[in-house]
């Protein structure tokens, strides 16, 4: 679901074109590959030692965001991902746990 939720969000760029840090269309607050907002990620991110620039420190921070909330931090790339086969086996994954 993860990779899916890349793909939504930056089409799996962390860079642009120019080279510079990949930045929203609608805030460009989020950046790179999984659109990690600055306003709400910056200072937790770099105090537990994640570089949300780099491709690794990105990818990482997400897995962390992803681990403590599922996909709800990206809900409103929901319409592109919600529809994948990756969503509906992380719902049935998830409702087997609970179980």
């Amino acid at each position: 679901l993860m990779a899916e939720i890349a793909s939504c969000e930056s089409h799996y760029r962390q860079y642009g074109k120019d080279g510079s840090v990949l930045r929203g269309i609608v805030n460009n607050r989020d950046v790179g590959l999984f659109q990690i907002n600055e306003y709400y990620h910056l200072e937790r991110a770099k105090k537990l030692g994640y570089d949300i620039y780099s491709v690794e420190g990105n990818m990482a921070y997400a897995r962390l965001l992803f681990n403590e909330e599922g996909p709800t931090p990206w809900s409103s790339s929901s319409p592109c991902w919600s529809k994948t086969t990756a969503y509906n086996d992380y719902l049935l994954a998830n409702q087997l746990a609970v179980r």
